[in-house]
């Protein structure tokens, strides 16, 4: 299996993640920050180093399952990616990953002031996590919105 990238959308920074050669894991990459870099150019740059097959894209849905504002945005990064990738972009229910990840950086003993340039690529790794996991359970067709 090749490699997968873990995307959490963000208005400011866009957490990057990476699976291992097998499919198994998932591991903070890297937090763009999106007023310095171009997200959609150095998402197809990790792509292309590290012979990505797939991009999973975090979709922020309201707890009763509905889109906002911000689903729309990250949709709209899906398909920019799509347009600029020759991968597979697959976008994926993130709710409460941001959460996830963070109670995960403090139970690791990170500080909440210390969390901000890793909190993105934590929640990458958490959408990415849940993404590989339904597939090894066979439940990525509840959560995912494959096109």
């Amino acid at each position: 299996m090749k490699r997968v990238l873990g995307i959490d959308y963000g208005d400011v920074r866009v957490g990057v993640a990476v699976s291992d050669e097998l499919g198994f894991m998932a591991h903070p990459l890297e937090t763009i920050d999106i007023r310095k870099t171009p997200a959609i150019a150095r998402i197809r740059d990790l792509a292309a180093e590290r012979e990505v097959e797939t991009v999973i894209v975090g979709m922020p849905r309201n707890m009763n399952g509905t889109h906002g504002p911000a689903s729309e945005k990250a949709a709209k990064f899906a398909e920019e990616l799509r347009a600029a990738l020759p991968c597979k972009i697959i976008t994926w229910d993130e709710r409460l990953t941001t959460v996830s990840a963070q109670r995960s950086l403090q139970a690791a003993g990170r500080k909440a002031k210390d969390q901000k340039n890793i909190i993105d690529q934590a929640a990458a790794q958490v959408i990415l996590q849940s993404w590989l996991d339904a597939q090894a359970g066979g439940l990525s067709s509840l959560f995912s919105e494959e096109q």
